[in-house]
């Protein structure tokens, strides 16, 4: 297998289980050099019933054909990412090519609040879902940006999801997904004279353990307020592995710059790049005819030219899906 990414250094945080275990193992298939944060080091059962660990990761990554550093991190705690960043430019000679912000803390207190409107829950339920998340996302771009923007080259890459675009799992949490895409983009802007690149990274629907769970508890929810009746199903699942590749072809793509400031979605990137999923094979994007008309598509998709695998444009998805502002 060819190792496009030998030489680099990539950091992933939250990378303990579930999405984040899935990005690091991808890029240690691409030879990438792989720090891994959480709270987590050694194997044992989480308070919330789930297992994995940062050691689990490591063996992970190393099993796939990489280098991996686990490193334990609490990112609600400024002090311990800032310590984070000084470890890595010291071990690396203040390299640091890839940031995979992924770390988020808020699935519990999603799935405990379900059902009920944002005012009815603690306020906590803001921080619980964007503190060790959306803010540290952005305190972690801040440190990985002073090491790349002196080597002139990186990328940053912000997992989000399409709870930026339509209500699924309540107030705090699209919100604070629609901030990840805006934090992408704007950084973009003040990053691009510098070449470094900055994208927000969409996966599909990633069948991780605690996804599972929530769209479980959540289904009747989602299916009266997003219309995404195929959500809870399996329908159409992606596994982390694939968020993995699709991030590992960005960073090794020479013409990243071209790309910066925009949504990326995982499994257009696995069409673009010619990647499939872990069983080998290609989810559909969750934006395309193949996964909106599921019936038609396997119907007709065996007649040459019929049926090509079109992706609705975003204007009409903002029509019939967000719930935007109203100009006058």
């Amino acid at each position: 297998m060819m190792k496009p990414l030998n030489g680099k250094v990539a950091l992933v945080t939250g990378a303990t289980r579930g999405v984040g275990l899935g990005i690091a193992v991808g890029l240690g298939e691409a030879g990438a050099t792989v720090y891994v944060t959480g709270r987590t080091l050694t194997s044992a059962p989480h308070s919330e019933g789930l297992s994995g660990s940062l050691q689990d990761t490591a063996l992970a990554v190393e099993g796939a054909g990489g280098t991996c550093i686990p490193l334990q991190v609490d990112h609600s705690d400024d002090e311990q990412i800032r310590c984070l960043f000084e470890q890595i430019a010291a071990e690396q000679q203040g390299q640091l090519d890839l940031l995979v912000n992924n770390v988020f803390s808020g699935v519990s207190a999603i799935s405990q609040a379900s059902g009920r409107p944002f005012w009815e829950c603690d306020p906590q339920l803001w921080d619980a879902v964007n503190r060790a998340g959306l803010r540290s996302h952005y305190l972690a771009s801040v440190f990985a940006a002073r090491l790349m923007v002196s080597r002139k080259k990186g990328l940053i890459c912000t997992i989000s999801s399409w709870g930026g675009l339509a209500y699924i799992f309540g107030v705090a949490y699209g919100t604070g997904k629609s901030a990840c895409d805006r934090l992408a983009a704007d950084m973009a802007v003040e990053l691009k004279p510098h070449n470094v690149a900055s994208l927000s990274i969409w996966p599909g629907i990633v069948g991780t353990e605690q996804i599972t769970r929530l769209v479980a508890e959540t289904k009747d929810n989602l299916s009266e307020k997003a219309g995404l009746q195929a959500f809870g199903d399996g329908y159409n699942w992606e596994t982390p592995l694939l968020t993995g590749r699709a991030i590992a072809a960005l960073a090794a793509d020479a013409k990243i710059m071209d790309y910066t400031g925009r949504v990326a979605v995982v499994a257009e990137l696995a069409e673009r790049y010619n990647l499939v999923d872990k069983a080998g094979n290609r989810p559909a994007s969750l934006r395309s005819l193949r996964f909106l008309l599921p019936s038609v598509w396997t119907a007709l998709k065996n007649v040459p030219g019929l049926l090509p695998d079109l992706k609705i444009p975003w204007a009409i998805l903002l029509l019939k899906l967000l719930q935007s502002p109203k100009f006058l």
